[in-house]
């Protein structure tokens, strides 16, 4: 198996995960996880994208894409991550 694979893990998910690395300028020592959840809010689609990013020093983002990973477009994901969020304003 190759380093930095992971058992199970889909193409899609890989790509979403060096796309939120480049996007945002982390290192290495920077986790990117990214889960599918199911989602049970009223109007919610039945899946939703957590993205989360762990620093080893700082504080942790997280943002939730209301879709799944497959549908998740460069363009939704530079729009979540870029954009300010209201309670950083």
């Amino acid at each position: 198996m190759p380093l930095g694979a992971r058992p199970g893990q889909s193409p899609q998910l890989r790509e979403l995960r060096q796309s939120v690395r480049r996007l945002l300028g982390l290192d290495d020592d920077t986790a990117v996880v990214i889960r599918q959840l199911a989602c049970a809010e009223p109007g919610c689609p039945p899946l939703e994208t957590v993205i989360a990013v762990l620093p080893m020093n700082g504080q942790a983002r997280r943002w939730a894409l209301h879709t799944t990973a497959e549908e998740i477009t460069e363009d939704d994901l530079r729009t979540a991550l870029l954009t300010p969020s209201p309670e950083g304003a």
